[in-house]
C-alpha cells in the first residue's frame, strides 16, 4: 500500500506530532505510516481524509491498483 500522508501533512505545515494529536494516534504510528510500514485502520484512514479534506482513495492506493493504472 502506498500513501500520500506526508505530502498532505506538509501542505498543511503540520509536524508528525501535531498530525498524530489531531487524529488521536501516537507519533510513532504517523512515522510508520509515512514510511509505508503501517496499514491504517479504516477509522484512522477516515480521520485523515476528514482532516485533509480528501477522499480516502486519494490518500491510499494498493500497489496492485497502481500497476494496473500504468499498464
Amino acid at each position: 500500500m502506498q500513501n500520500k500522508v506526508k505530502e498532505y501533512r506538509t501542505k498543511l505545515e503540520l509536524t508528525q506530532e501535531q498530525l498524530a494529536e489531531k487524529v488521536q494516534v501516537s507519533s510513532r504510528t504517523i512515522i510508520s505510516l509515512e514510511k509505508g510500514k503501517y496499514k491504517p485502520s479504516i477509522m484512522l484512514a477516515y480521520r485523515l481524509s476528514l482532516l485533509f479534506d480528501c477522499q480516502i482513495e486519494s490518500l491510499f492506493q494498493l500497489k496492485e491498483n497502481l500497476e494496473m493504472e500504468e499498464n
